[in-house]
């Protein structure tokens, strides 16, 4: 895996594992229909110093990752949530091997994007990562409640 999707990984890692982001997320997915990848690499973009997307490249990243995201991630994410429900005896194992298959899907999904992604500008201010990556990431959710993401990419830029 190239070095700037291993980047963006680790971001979307540490990112997602910071206090109510999670949760935030699924909200985002579950209530508002946006993709939590999508979501990560806007903030990932800002907080990284590659500036502010436009509608345009946004939907651009959007159209050139929807293939992967309908046909494989949603399909891996409905059949591990169908085993988690089913709650048969037994079926821990198969669950935690279809989590690790969603996540490895998602992780594809995430090389997709960071390819498109411009180079960082490490000269950039922290506050100026930081303005870009929420006004990336409300350009994408718009109304939808993002504070807990906004509060941690504080802490982690």
């Amino acid at each position: 895996m190239p070095e700037v999707a291993a980047e963006f990984w680790r971001f979307s890692l540490a990112l997602y594992g910071k206090p109510g982001v999670a949760p935030a997320c699924l909200v985002l997915q579950d209530q508002f229909g946006r993709d939590v990848n999508l979501a990560l690499y806007c903030c990932w973009l800002g907080a990284s110093g590659r500036g502010r997307l436009t509608r345009e490249a946004l939907d651009a990243a959007d159209a050139a990752i929807a293939p992967w995201r309908h046909q494989v991630v949603e399909n891996f994410r409905a059949a591990r949530r169908a085993i988690k429900d089913a709650a048969l005896a037994g079926s821990e194992n198969l669950y935690a091997k279809a989590k690790a298959v969603e996540l490895e899907a998602e992780r594809t999904l995430q090389a997709r994007l960071a390819d498109r992604a411009p180079p960082s500008d490490p000269t950039l201010p922290a506050r100026d990562r930081l303005d870009a990556a929420i006004a990336n990431l409300t350009l994408y959710v718009g109304d939808a409640p993002a504070r807990p993401i906004h509060a941690a990419l504080k802490e982690l830029i």
